[in-house]
């Protein structure tokens, strides 16, 4: 399999990029900063800037899948999410990309599978202290739902740097008792959706 990573120097990317390469993928990684991520055959690490859709659409041509990792770094209002979608989406569709799958935070929503002290306790109080991220990740998912792509998203709880179990959970409409879930089962579950069909228009939650 052939795909791009954005964001592929953060925390969940990295693991994306490492796992892809185990796996015996093609990888290209869109980066800030190349010296970040090591030397492989099967890894193409390219600078850019991922808000240009013009300098990526060129790196995301002829790929079987794009996965998007960004992330927000420190508080404050933020685009980088909503930028960074519209930048993937045009240069998907400009190239006939159709697969995409983004990082994506459950923390934003409340979900139906959520339990009673997540949907009125943690929840709101996440979403008090971390609401300009929160706007933002929203208009991240608006963006890529009207894409008509075939989109997948992918919403975590609270990431832990633990080892990689592949013991995670996923749901359509939240897990749980999820409160936490490794970056490195984050990843997994991004490359592991990346076939399948059912999870095509849908957010899918993971969760430990």
């Amino acid at each position: 399999m052939k795909i791009t990573v954005l964001g592929a120097t953060g925390g969940v990317g990295r693991h994306v990029v490492t796992q892809a390469l185990a796996d015996g993928d093609q990888v290209t990684a869109v980066v800030r900063d190349p010296s970040k991520l090591p030397t492989h055959p099967r890894l193409d690490v390219v600078r850019t800037d991922v808000l240009d859709p013009t300098a990526l659409a060129p790196l995301v041509a002829g790929r079987d899948a794009v996965i998007s990792s960004l992330g927000h770094r420190g508080g404050g209002p933020q685009t980088v999410l909503a930028d960074g979608a519209r930048s993937l989406v045009r240069a998907a569709t400009e190239v006939g990309v159709r697969r995409v799958l983004v990082v994506s935070a459950s923390g934003a929503y409340t979900e139906k599978d959520d339990d009673l002290v997540t949907r009125a306790l943690a929840k709101p109080l996440v979403r008090l202290f971390l609401r300009h991220n929160f706007t933002d990740t929203e208009r991240m998912e608006q963006t890529i739902r009207a894409s008509g792509l075939d989109w997948t998203i992918v919403r975590p709880p609270r990431l832990t740097d633990k080892p990689h179990t592949g013991r995670y959970r996923t749901g359509y409409q939240g897990v749980r008792g999820g409160y936490t879930v490794p970056r490195t089962d984050v990843a997994d579950a991004l490359l592991s959706l990346v076939g399948q069909a059912e999870s095509i228009g849908r957010a899918v939650t993971v969760a430990s």
